[in-house]
């Protein structure tokens, strides 16, 4: 056996053991000169070198925040000194106007290990793929594994458009089969993010949004979440979160108590090398009004967890920004860091 000696952690002051590779408050890793395992392949955007350049599609780090001096090779401002921002740490992408999301790291972590990944198609309504992956704070490289499952689930996603046999059914089963397919992508990313002798090996959550000619279909693996805001009618949650808090209230323990128990965020399925399973639950539903889709990491449903409050905050934030999906999806992660930003955050919206 291995003797510890309790400590705290130095971001924010939470208890932790000499043994401990990451804070379980935080996320903050306690051994920033750990050898990573990261492939060569792998997507490591969290490095801290050469932060002008452009690192695996995200935006190079422009000047300095501080006095916009220039950054230099190191990452620090060469004027002032100020360390510049990691371009994982605060991302956008809105690949058509009527669809957009911001993934940034919070206030509280020292890392993002959020990651999203979408597409669509011109036409306003017609087609949308949401992906978002949420990495474990206490697995090795989960920030690598995360941004390399949203994307290979994005990529398989994209490559095919369900037909079925012509009937609204078979179109759903076809694209439910086709979601599933991104989810064995996205375990297979994450598999080859981690180290195969890796002691904590690299594991993150999984949700996708596939919405294609009115229907919309939606999976999860984990405690990301989809919902779906019609502006007239009800909310809709479209996924059920993996975890303990879920299983809690399935035997009546009310939401509240639930998700602000000790072991609120434990979940109970994901990606990775020592996941139980990985095929997504999915639920199906038929959109014939307009209305918003949101697909979420736990970063921003922490502070507003059920379906009808949620979709009032968007639909006021939505208000207040003319509608438009990308200031309305940074808008949602500000309040988010203005509520505490405890985790990392993610949102990406679809405007039916």
């Amino acid at each position: 056996m291995t003797s510890t000696t309790d400590t705290v952690c130095p971001s924010c002051g939470g208890h932790v053991s000499e043994a401990d590779r990451f804070c379980e408050a935080c996320g903050t890793e306690l051994n920033p000169g750990t050898a990573s395992t990261t492939t060569p392949n792998s997507p490591a955007l969290d490095t801290d070198t050469e932060p002008t350049v452009e690192i695996n599609g995200l935006p190079p780090v422009g000047p300095c925040t501080s006095c916009g001096g220039t950054v230099g090779a190191d990452g620090y401002c060469e004027t002032c000194g100020t360390k510049a921002a990691k371009p994982r740490d605060h991302y956008s992408e809105q690949p058509a106007p009527w669809v957009a999301g911001v993934c940034d790291r919070g206030i509280r972590h020292s890392r993002n290990e959020d990651s999203m990944a979408i597409a669509a198609d011109a036409e306003p309504g017609s087609r949308a793929l949401l992906v978002v992956c949420d990495g474990v704070s206490s697995s090795l490289d989960s920030d690598v594994a995360s941004l390399a499952a949203a994307r290979a689930a994005r990529d398989v996603l994209t490559a095919g458009h369900a037909q079925g046999i012509g009937t609204e059914s078979s179109r759903g089963g076809a694209i439910v089969a086709r979601l599933n397919a991104a989810a064995d992508a996205a375990s297979d990313a994450v598999l080859e993010s981690t180290s195969p002798d890796s002691p904590n090996p690299a594991s993150c959550t999984f949700v996708a949004a596939v919405l294609e000619d009115g229907l919309l279909v939606a999976g999860n693996v984990g405690d990301s979440r989809a919902y779906w805001f019609p502006d007239a009618s009800e909310a809709v949650a479209l996924t059920v979160d993996d975890s303990w808090a879920a299983e809690l209230i399935a035997t009546g323990i009310s939401r509240q108590e639930a998700e602000s128990g000790p072991h609120a965020h434990a979940i109970t399925r994901w990606l990775g090398k020592d996941a139980p399973d990985h095929t997504p639950r999915t639920t199906t539903v038929r959109v014939n009004e307009p209305g918003w889709v949101l697909v979420c990491s736990d970063g921003l449903w922490n502070y507003c967890s059920e379906a009808a409050p949620l979709a009032d905050l968007v639909r006021q934030f939505a208000a207040a920004h003319s509608g438009e999906p990308l200031a309305t999806a940074s808008a949602l992660v500000d309040w988010a860091n203005a509520q505490g930003g405890q985790d990392n955050i993610t949102v990406t919206l679809a405007r039916v």
